[in-house]
């Protein structure tokens, strides 16, 4: 057995991932595993507040009572202010129409639809997969979560609000052909999750 010595990151990431918890989190994690297997998001909805809504209801249905619900209160989060619920229902029927058939499409797509964090919680959770989707039925791609830092992806983040170049940059290069390798999405789900965590 050789010994592996590993980075405070990688440290960081396994003690997170072997403790076990029925917290929300913990719970919405083990169904967003399964999520692979539904098929619920049919070809024509895909990139659809529809999918996204149905994503969100899925993980989190009988954990929030709002799963699947579009927001009806402004929030915020680390000093970010989100769309304006007021303006939230329009702006979603912008992004819905937004082109989706090449990597910058759906990256400006996905960054627009995280301004608008259509929910109260579980935005970046939802998100990604919807992102994923997107991904994997326009290019025959998605993203290997893993090859992407926490810090590096959140940074990137914050500011595609007024630059985006960051997030496409991280995006293109986790780029894989690996779409039905149901290791690799599960795996994605982990990283996604430790992605939320403080």
């Amino acid at each position: 057995m050789t010994n592996t010595i590993l980075t405070p990151k990688s440290q960081s990431f396994l003690d997170w991932f072997t403790y076990s918890d029925n917290s929300i989190d913990g719970q919405s994690r083990k169904k967003a595993y399964t999520f692979i297997e539904s098929n619920l998001v049919a070809d024509s909805d895909v990139g659809s507040v529809k999918a996204l809504q149905q994503i969100h209801a899925y993980i989190f249905g009988g954990l929030y009572d709002f799963a699947g619900k579009i927001r009806t209160k402004t929030i915020s989060k680390g000093g970010t202010m989100f769309c304006l619920a007021e303006y939230l229902h329009d702006n979603l029927k912008n992004i819905e129409q937004m082109p989706q058939n090449t990597f910058d499409e759906i990256v400006s797509k996905y960054v627009e639809m995280n301004v608008a964090h259509p929910f109260m919680e579980g935005n970046g959770r939802s998100t990604r997969i919807w992102l994923d989707l997107i991904f994997k039925h326009s290019l025959k791609k998605c993203v290997d979560w893993s090859q992407i830092d926490k810090n590096d992806y959140l940074n990137a983040m914050q500011k595609s609000i007024v630059d985006d170049s960051e997030i496409r940059s991280l995006l293109r290069n986790a780029l894989t052909d690996k779409i039905n390798d149901r290791e690799l999405f599960m795996k994605g789900i982990d990283y996604s999750y430790y992605y939320e965590q403080n």
